[in-house]
């Protein structure tokens, strides 16, 4: 579907300086997988932390033959997904989709789609905290040192002591991960389950933060480890037996909703994916 171009604003609503800088440190940002990039992050017709890293990203990038595809927490018609892809379609006039399979660029939080991504595509996260040594160590510059030295000594304490008191490493989202065997870098507000994806895939990732004014990029065919020891390795969400209330998928990341009934309600769990999710219900229904 496309939607009419607004003729008040430039292609893609960034000036072409803006375009050329932004695209200028994606290539750096890829040429050097994981290491975060400094960039002149732009006010843009949203607040700082809705998106504006992962939005400049993709006005840099979009052409008019890209087919886009915007989701939030997996699903096409969240609020903030809906307003992204408007603003993003009134100023491009560009096709767009819920299919994963046919977008070309597909901006993101929190979720990578379930179906498996090609090398023609192209999947930008909005991220609200770049740094993974955030947590251990709040002073940029000295983090900034310990990145060019890889000294990564406090972020191993930190997960240990999340052992000691958690029994396990409980870190829901921001996983840390090595890229390439060299930075460590943070995997933004995705879940665990979705971080092996990042790891020799075939897409280029590619993720913004604007209110820290950072990019940075996983290439395709890299190696991204996750942080783990010996005796606690790295698991994701999945619990044996799990399953989706909807389309009964038993491989998926499955979020919980409160649905409404005669009885007062229950607890649901379903595909986070929600266009994967009702494309299984659609076959599922045609087979029927």
């Amino acid at each position: 579907m496309t939607e009419p171009t607004d003729q008040l604003y430039h292609f893609a609503l960034l000036d072409e300086d803006a375009r050329r800088e932004i695209r200028r440190k994606l290539l750096k940002a890829v040429a050097i997988p994981g290491h975060l990039v400094p960039f002149a992050s732009r006010d843009m017709p949203i607040t700082r932390g809705w998106g504006t890293g992962g939005l400049q990203i993709t006005l840099a990038l979009i052409t008019p033959d890209d087919t886009l595809k915007v989701i939030d927490q997996g699903d096409d018609e969240s609020v903030n997904a809906v307003n992204l892809r408007r603003l993003i379609t009134r100023t491009t006039g560009v096709a767009t989709t819920t299919d994963t399979t046919a977008a070309t660029i597909i901006q993101t939080r929190h979720r990578i789609p379930e179906e498996r991504m090609r090398a023609d595509q192209i999947l930008v996260l909005q991220v609200p905290m770049a740094d993974p040594l955030r947590w251990v160590e709040p002073n940029l510059e000295r983090a900034t040192i310990m990145h060019s030295e890889a000294d990564y000594g406090k972020m191993w304490v930190y997960m240990y002591e999340s052992v000691v008191r958690a029994g396990d490493l409980r870190i829901a989202s921001q996983y840390p991960v090595v890229v390439n065997r060299r930075y460590l870098m943070d995997t933004t507000p995705i879940p665990r389950w979705d971080v092996p994806k990042l790891h020799m895939a075939e897409t280029l990732y590619l993720f913004g933060a604007g209110r820290e004014k950072r990019i940075y990029a996983v290439p395709p065919y890299t190696v991204v480890e996750p942080l783990q020891f010996e005796d606690y390795p790295f698991r994701t969400e999945y619990r044996p037996g799990q399953r989706c209330a909807r389309c009964g998928a038993e491989n998926t990341f499955l979020t919980s909703h409160f649905v409404a009934d005669a009885y007062g309600g229950r607890w649901e769990t379903t595909c986070s994916d929600a266009s994967y999710c009702a494309k299984r219900c659609a076959a599922a229904e045609a087979n029927i």
